[in-house]
């Protein structure tokens, strides 16, 4: 088992960045792949970026992809996200989850495969 914590949201500009960061406890982050995903109000929670447990392999949504960068640091028990240019639609609560390593990389994509969520860090973006 697996607990998240996530810190570095906040009130940006449009076109700012932020990092985001996700403290794992216990001895075996290394074993889980990584997500983000965010939810908007009104919105259903949706996938931003995942790396997998080495971080040889990263994800994206098609949205993100060249703004948002996904990293870790097995280390530290720590899963970052790089978020540059950011626009007002980025706005939402952003949650990391973790989960065991997928049988194909289709998985990392859904919600529903993740099995330990943080509580969540508030991005607001400006306009």
């Amino acid at each position: 088992q697996v607990q998240l914590v996530e810190s570095g949201g906040g009130l940006v500009q449009a076109g700012g960045s932020l990092r985001l960061s996700c403290a794992a406890s216990g001895r075996t982050f290394k074993r889980y792949a990584m997500g983000w995903f965010r939810q908007a109000p009104g919105k259903e929670r949706e996938f931003v970026a995942a790396i997998s447990m080495t971080g040889g392999s990263t994800y994206y949504a098609d949205d993100t992809k060249g703004r948002f960068t996904i990293s870790r640091d097995n280390a530290e028990n720590t899963v970052y996200l790089q978020m540059n240019s950011l626009k007002p639609e980025d706005t939402a609560v952003y949650y990391c989850a973790a989960r065991n390593p997928p049988s194909s990389s289709n998985k990392y994509y859904y919600r529903e495969e993740y099995d330990y969520w943080g509580q969540g860090t508030q991005v607001t973006v400006s306009s």
